[in-house]
């Protein structure tokens, strides 16, 4: 073959060499490298290591802080889930109903889905710290007289309302697309045939409304899953680990306590559950595609 027909035929290919190769130096390597350290005491600080086998999946099992992150990241990822379709729903119908300046709204609600992360959290931060305890002292309301901040229930609430308040912004116009692809015919056959707005919403808006809330509830699981930067930027974890996600709990033992080996373990076990959730999400893609 010569380099002439060897060009025209693989030529395609040179456009492809680059991304592999970024993408192997900067995802692959890294992800085999982290699996290897996570079966050594590698500090981070030295070259130096020790093999030491399965033994931090082993202090894993018994790992107080692990557990705790895992509940936290459980309850968060339940709160997203269930608040971005109920709330993405509810919302979506009614920015698709027939009311005054429907398109302010409808950009209104999308708002928060181009800020920062880290923006919304610190913004809300003094909210929680300054600004709701200085109306309840105002008002003579004590419950709200003490930072949500400072109390581990307060934080959890706080931390799921932040996270939920920007992301139902996109399930939100994921619904209202759904909503709007309903043939009108349909929805005016079930008024002329009497069903109110209940029937119409289980019978016919809900079957549409199938697919987008696969894809909400697969975005809304990993949302959770994957919770870092605001959680890290709103309470920091605090207090007493009551707030500390998996995501950040792999920051604190490898960058505050230096064990990376055993904070390698923890993404590992991370990777691997955003794995199969990746696989399901494929399998639920499959089975509403025309």
């Amino acid at each position: 073959m010569t380099i002439r027909k060897f060009l025209n035929k693989y030529w395609g290919w040179a456009f492809l060499i680059v991304p592999l190769i970024l993408q192997a130096v900067f995802f692959y390597f890294p992800m085999i490298q982290g699996a290897f350290y996570s079966f050594t005491n590698w500090t981070g600080l030295t070259y130096n290591f020790d093999f030491v086998g399965i033994n931090n999946y082993k202090i894993l099992m018994t790992d107080g802080k692990f557990m705790k992150a895992i509940g936290f990241t459980l309850i968060l990822t339940l709160a997203l889930i269930v608040g971005e379709i109920v709330l993405g729903i509810i919302i979506a119908r009614a920015l698709n109903a027939k009311i005054k300046g429907k398109t302010f709204f409808r950009a209104w609600f999308f708002f928060p889905a181009v800020l920062s992360g880290l923006t919304v959290s610190l913004i809300f931060k003094q909210v929680f710290n300054y600004g709701l305890p200085a109306i309840g002292s105002a008002l003579g309301l004590k419950f709200l007289e003490t930072s949500m901040l400072g109390t581990a229930n307060g934080a959890v609430i706080a931390s799921i309302f932040v996270l939920l308040w920007q992301g139902v912004a996109m399930p939100i116009i994921l619904f209202l697309s759904g909503l709007q692809s309903i043939p009108s015919e349909i929805v005016e056959a079930a008024a002329i045939d009497g069903a109110d707005s209940r029937q119409t919403f289980w019978s016919i808006e809900l079957p549409y409304l199938l697919p987008s809330i696969s894809m909400v509830f697969i975005m809304a699981l990993k949302a959770g899953l994957t919770a870092f930067d605001q959680i890290f930027a709103l309470t920091g974890g605090g207090p007493n680990n009551s707030t500390t996600s998996l995501g950040l709990l792999v920051y604190n033992y490898a960058f505050k306590s230096n064990q990376y080996g055993y904070a390698n373990a923890i993404a590992l076990i991370l990777f691997i559950i955003i794995g199969i959730v990746s696989v399901l999400q494929i399998k639920l893609s499959k089975k509403f595609e025309v």
